[in-house]
């Protein structure tokens, strides 16, 4: 895929919600030792409803449409991480104001608009083992193919954003947690992946996945 258009949103956040629901299971599981062990479910509900919230908007703006979608995912999940994830969807939504399409590079800005986003309401920084690890993992990795290939499309400008937030959360093994239940129970956090970041390597994954369709 070279390029995404408004029309493809709807299809866009269908196939989060999907990947999101076949890990459901794994999300709250891992949450529970560290947390309050629902993530899964809360991301499995919160993008499981975009889809249809895309496809009502009568929006013609790309990035008005995904700033949309950002609140009403903080809606849907009223939560520390439906706010954070609501946050950096309209964060990410900012950088492609104006534009009907979004391609390879417009997705890098796509990722480091989610990224400060998070950063800006969830006042965490890389390296404090949250999700912004893996998402500012898939920005850096999106943003150094563009810097190298300005014409990448989106499909192979996802497929680093991938790699990138995968190598985030694996990060993640060796911090130190900062927030929440793991940061009371440091010790069990030792040496295992941040639940969060593993969410965040899971919306990277589900974009790449979007991304090798055919134009």
């Amino acid at each position: 895929m070279e390029r995404m258009t408004r029309e493809q949103l709807p299809d866009f956040f269908r196939s989060i919600a999907s990947m999101f629901a076949g890990h459901a299971a794994e999300l709250c599981e891992m949450d529970a030792k560290l947390g309050d062990g629902d993530l899964g479910l809360t991301m499995k509900k919160g993008f499981g409803a975009l889809p249809e919230i895309a496809e009502k908007l009568e929006e013609p703006d790309l990035g008005k449409a995904v700033m949309k979608c950002g609140m009403k995912l903080s809606s849907v999940i009223p939560s520390t991480m439906g706010f954070l994830m609501g946050s950096g969807l309209m964060g990410a939504g900012r950088t492609l104001t104006g534009k009907a399409e979004m391609t390879g590079s417009d997705l890098a800005g796509f990722y480091r608009g989610y990224a400060d986003g998070i950063i800006k309401r969830g006042k965490c920084s890389p390296g404090d083992r949250t999700i912004l690890d893996a998402v500012n993992g898939a920005a850096s990795e999106a943003e150094k193919l563009v810097k190298e290939k300005p014409d990448a499309g989106f499909g192979e400008v996802a497929a680093a954003a991938e790699k990138g937030a995968e190598k985030g959360a694996e990060a993640t093994r060796n911090m130190i947690p900062k927030f929440g239940k793991a940061a009371v129970h440091q010790e069990a956090a030792a040496g295992v992946r941040d639940q969060g970041a593993v969410a965040g390597f899971y919306l990277a994954a589900a974009i790449a996945e979007f991304g090798k369709e055919e134009d």
